[in-house]
C-alpha cells in the first residue's frame, strides 16, 4: 500500500485520461478526480480508483472482488459453507469485529424485487455471493468499506421501468417541445473551481460552463480570472507556456458561437 501523496496536478492529469478513456463507468473527470482523492485518502495510488470503483447511478462502487481482498488485506477472513445457483452461505470473521454467518438465496433476492435484473438470471450464484460480501464485511469490519456500495449493489438500484395501463386515450397532436432552460451558473463557484486548477488542459475542461455565462460583467469576471489563472501556470510551468495557446474572451464567444 503506497503512502506517497501524489501531487494534484499529476491526478488531474490521470482522471482526465481516466474520463477520456471512457473505462470504468466514469464520465467526467470531476467523478474520476473524487474516486482518486479517495484511494489517495486512504493510502492507496490514485490510480487503484480506476481498478477497483465503478461509478454507476451516480455512486462510487466498489467491485465483490476488491471489497473482499480489502477485508482480508485488514485481516478477516471468509468460509463458504454453501455456494450453490439458489443458495451462497459464508461465514465472515474478523479479530476486531468477531464473526457472523450470512446467508443469501434466490428466494430472497426475489423477495427484495432484484431478479428483475438479468445479471441476476444469467449469474445467480455470483450474485448471491456479492450480497453475501457486502453484508458480510459491513457486519464485521464496516471500516474497509465505509461509503461504497459493491458493484453489484450499484446495478441492482438502477430505476425500474413501471408501465401502467392508464386505459383508452384519446389522440392528441404532439405539442411543440419546449426548449430547455440553460441551467444557471454559480460564477462564484466557478471563479473559485478556476482559481484552483493546476493546469491548462483542466481550464480547457471548464470551457462549456464558460460559455453558459451570459455575456456581461459576470462573464467578464470569469475571463478576467481565466486570463489570471493561465498567465499563472505559464509562470509556473515556464518555459512551455510560451508555446501554449492564449485563453480570452475572444475564444470562448467564438466558440459560443459556433455551437
Amino acid at each position: 500500500m503506497s503512502t506517497a501523496l501524489i501531487p494534484v496536478d499529476q491526478v488531474e492529469r490521470m482522471a482526465l485520461a481516466v474520463a477520456k478513456s471512457g473505462l470504468f463507468g466514469v464520465k467526467t473527470p470531476d467523478q474520476a478526480m473524487a474516486l482518486m482523492l479517495i484511494a489517495q485518502a486512504e493510502g492507496m495510488h490514485p490510480a487503484i480508483a480506476a481498478r477497483d470503483y465503478h461509478v454507476i447511478n451516480g455512486r462510487p462502487t466498489l467491485k465483490a472482488d476488491a471489497m473482499l481482498a480489502r477485508f482480508q488485506t485488514a485481516g478477516g477472513k471468509v468460509e463458504w459453507s454453501d455456494y450453490t445457483d439458489q443458495r451462497v452461505i459464508g461465514t465472515f470473521s474478523h479479530p476486531k469485529g468477531g464473526s457472523v454467518t450470512i446467508e443469501w438465496t434466490v428466494e430472497m433476492g426475489r423477495k427484495a424485487g432484484l431478479l428483475g435484473n438479468q445479471t441476476w438470471t444469467k449469474y445467480p450464484r455470483q450474485m448471491l455471493r456479492s450480497r453475501c460480501i457486502s453484508e458480510g464485511i459491513r457486519t464485521v469490519f464496516p471500516g474497509v468499506v465505509v461509503g461504497t456500495y459493491s458493484e453489484e449493489e450499484g446495478q441492482d438500484m438502477a430505476p425500474q421501468t413501471i408501465v401502467r395501463d392508464m386505459g383508452n386515450a384519446e389522440e392528441v397532436a404532439a405539442p411543440a417541445p419546449a426548449i430547455p432552460a440553460t441551467p444557471a451558473v454559480d460564477v462564484d463557484a466557478l471563479i473559485k473551481t478556476i482559481k484552483s486548477a493546476a493546469t491548462r488542459e483542466f481550464l480547457e475542461l471548464l470551457r462549456p460552463q464558460m460559455r453558459r455565462v451570459p455575456k456581461g460583467k459576470e462573464r467578464d469576471r470569469v475571463v478576467a480570472a481565466v486570463q489570471r489563472r493561465a498567465d499563472e501556470i505559464d509562470a509556473e510551468q515556464a518555459p512551455r507556456a510560451e508555446q501554449a495557446p492564449p485563453v480570452d474572451a475572444e475564444i470562448i464567444d467564438a466558440e459560443e458561437g459556433a455551437v
